[in-house]
């Protein structure tokens, strides 16, 4: 029984896999192995299912890796105007949110829609429900499956990370990697809430769903973004970016009133009868003040502040030091830090150093944006970089 060869074949049917394809498919036969039962799952989940598809302001600083010289290449030559320009064309209309991110104005679905139809304009063919047993290097790639064996010059894993295992991820691509002796950054969640110690949990417990306006610092990061009380801990965009470069042990830095100093307004108003929660409540929620103000023992009325106990609540206010006891997992994550080695690849076109027609892309690579399109701009311009690469025989 003859077996079928492609030029090359992309191993996951993500952001990342089918961009490479659009670009491979350009250049030669291209088939897709897709295990999930559609392609794009995340796609079509992102940006509360409008997908933020990528970020206009995007910048080599807007990426962690243990190599941060690595992405500035393939971004470099794949840019959000470049993926704007496909967009455009297939009339799809989207708006800015905030801070360059980008989100269609209708549906995710119709980002998945535009893949596919531009991977069907260069004859890409597409396998779904099919899962790879085993990956085995000849003179070709030997790929085998639950529908068959395929044969390849080039191989592109486009796996994805860790993150939300219901829909569908796994260590697979990393697996590969260490079968051909790549090197793995060992992968962590990233963008994930962060978690309550216990003390904190007493105190907290009855917040959540409060969010405020803050400047969060993790690591000399500091983030502009709203954070969320939850029933385990703090969400929001200011945590989830923050949860990124943060360190078991080390202490989150939040201010919960950016732009105004809570001290002055207490020495501009050091006559109030108010009580302190009550005038807290006038510029932080007032649930929050409550709680707060119950926490450090606060019960005196404004006028009867000492200005040691003014400076004490303006330093919990303004730097509120937090010790997380850790995340809520990969379950919870939206991106994985660390994966596939960089040092092991070429920043041009995605392809091994050791292992000629092998490359890795998006996620599965130690490579990892912040929040706001950013992962999805790494997609598009790694697919677009190993696309670009593939053998076309």
């Amino acid at each position: 029984m003859s077996v079928k060869h492609y030029s090359t074949i992309i191993i996951g049917g993500g952001a990342a896999g089918l961009f490479c394809a659009i670009k491979a498919g350009k250049r030669g036969s291209v088939l897709i192995i897709e295990h999930e039962e559609r392609c794009g799952k995340k796609i079509l989940i992102s940006g509360g299912g409008r997908c933020n598809f990528t970020n206009i302001n995007t910048k080599p600083e807007n990426f962690i890796s243990r190599n941060p010289h690595f992405c500035k290449s393939a971004l470099a030559r794949f840019t959000p105007q470049d993926f704007l320009q496909m967009v455009n064309n297939h009339r799809i209309t989207y708006h800015e949110k905030k801070l360059g991110q980008l989100f269609c104005d209708n549906s995710s679905r119709q980002i998945v829609q535009m893949l596919l139809d531009e991977c069907a304009k260069v004859n890409v063919e597409i396998l779904v429900n099919c899962l790879v047993h085993n990956v085995v290097k000849d003179n070709v790639f030997i790929i085998e499956t639950t529908n068959g064996t395929f044969h390849s010059t080039s191989l592109v894993v486009s796996t994805g990370g860790l993150s939300i295992p219901k829909m569908g991820a796994s260590d697979f691509g990393l697996r590969i990697a260490k079968q051909f002796s790549i090197p793995i950054i060992s992968p962590t969640p990233a963008l994930v809430p962060l978690t309550f110690q216990h003390k904190d949990m007493i105190d907290f417990a009855t917040l959540a769903g409060v969010s405020i306006d803050t400047i969060t610092t993790s690591n000399t990061h500091s983030f502009r973004e709203n954070i969320l009380f939850t029933h385990r801990g703090l969400s929001g965009p200011a945590i989830l970016q923050a949860s990124s470069y943060h360190t078991l042990g080390q202490a989150i830095d939040i201010n919960l009133l950016p732009g105004k100093n809570i001290s002055d307004e207490l020495v501009k108003h050091n006559t109030s009868a108010l009580e302190i929660k009550n005038f807290l409540g006038n510029y932080i929620p007032k649930r929050l003040s409550e709680v707060w103000c119950q926490r450090l023992g606060l019960t005196k009325k404004v006028s009867q502040l000492t200005k040691s106990e003014r400076e004490s609540i303006e330093k919990e206010i303004h730097s509120w030091l937090w010790f997380p006891s850790g995340n809520e997992g990969f379950e919870k994550a939206e991106v994985t830090l660390g994966g596939v080695d960089t040092t092991a690849l070429s920043s041009k076109t995605m392809e091994s150093n050791a292992v000629k027609g092998l490359y890795f892309i998006g996620e599965v690579v130690d490579v990892t944006g912040w929040l706001g399109g950013y992962n999805f701009q790494w997609a598009w311009a790694s697919g677009a970089a190993a696309g670009r690469s593939v053998e076309t025989n």
